[in-house]
């Protein structure tokens, strides 16, 4: 029998499935460290994940080395990476004070995480509508990842007192797991583009926000969270006016064609007659 021999490949089409693994085993690192109860670093390595994950797209596509293999990798790491590494963390943070109703809730977000991914892929072979470009379609994973674990950086900012309760943990990653699974518009920044004049002013804020992340990080991301849930209502609104424009442009009547009249000729074996201007 013979066998395909894997074709040789550069280093630079490798990077991005190199980025992808690297995002995956920082999932897994997260899980360990939630289990030796290094809870704060175990969020950590969710964002090395996050962070990862936003790169090995952008790194393909710049590289020109996208492939269905990438493809498919990129979405087994995301679901460790943001499905099963947060719920984990959150059981053993929180949940598990409700016993088998913490581990339910913890796996309907893992669930909720893995139908995401999977509409998510069959959506990139179709051709999104108008109305739909430029939005996603409910929280993507990484973004529900980050959004689940908002109670622990108000724990370690601000204590356990209300944040860690485990009836409140219920509350938000069953309603973080149903923003994943809804149709709900969200936020993308995929083909979010800057005006000239704003350019510098963006700049300039991507440096204010990397400082106030090294020096308060929790307050911080509990900041972006709540910024990100509150473009929620503003993305519904802007994804609902274009769909009314893109209804507008298909119930106008088509205008009438404008029929170009030939000028008359002159008739067979008759001389034109020579203008005005011509005549003597």
């Amino acid at each position: 029998m013979r066998v395909r021999r894997i074709p040789e490949l550069s280093f630079n089409r490798m990077v991005p499935n190199i980025l992808t693994l690297l995002a995956l085993c920082a999932g897994m690192t997260a899980i360990r460290l939630a289990l030796n109860g290094n809870f704060q670093g175990a969020v950590y390595a969710i964002i090395v994940a996050g962070v990862l994950d936003g790169l090995d797209g952008r790194v393909a596509r710049l590289l020109k080395s996208t492939s269905q293999f990438g493809a498919e990798l990129d979405s087994l790491s995301d679901f460790v990476s943001f499905g099963v590494a947060p719920a984990a963390i959150m059981y053993l943070w929180t949940m598990s004070a409700l016993h088998s109703v913490g581990w339910a809730i913890v796996l309907i977000y893992a669930v909720c995480c893995a139908l995401r991914l999977a509409r998510f892929n069959t959506q990139l072979v179709a051709e999104p509508s108008p109305q739909a470009a430029g939005f996603f379609t409910g929280v993507p994973a990484p973004g529900g990842a980050g959004l689940v674990m908002m109670p622990m950086y108000a724990s370690f900012e601000w204590g356990d007192w209300i944040a860690r309760s485990p009836y409140l943990g219920a509350v938000w990653v069953g309603g973080v797991a149903f923003l994943m699974v809804s149709t709900l518009p969200t936020l993308s920044l995929k083909k979010f583009r800057i005006p000239h004049r704003f350019v510098l002013p963006t700049l300039l804020g991507v440096g204010l926000l990397a400082a106030f992340l090294t020096t308060a990080p929790w307050p911080t991301l509990v900041f972006i969270g709540a910024l990100y849930l509150g473009s929620i209502p503003l993305t519904m609104r802007a994804a609902a006016r274009f769909r009314r424009a893109a209804e507008a442009r298909k119930t106008e009547p088509a205008p009438a064609a404008l029929l170009a009249v030939p000028p008359p000729t002159a008739a067979l074996g008759e001389a034109a007659a020579p203008p005005n201007e011509w005549r003597h």
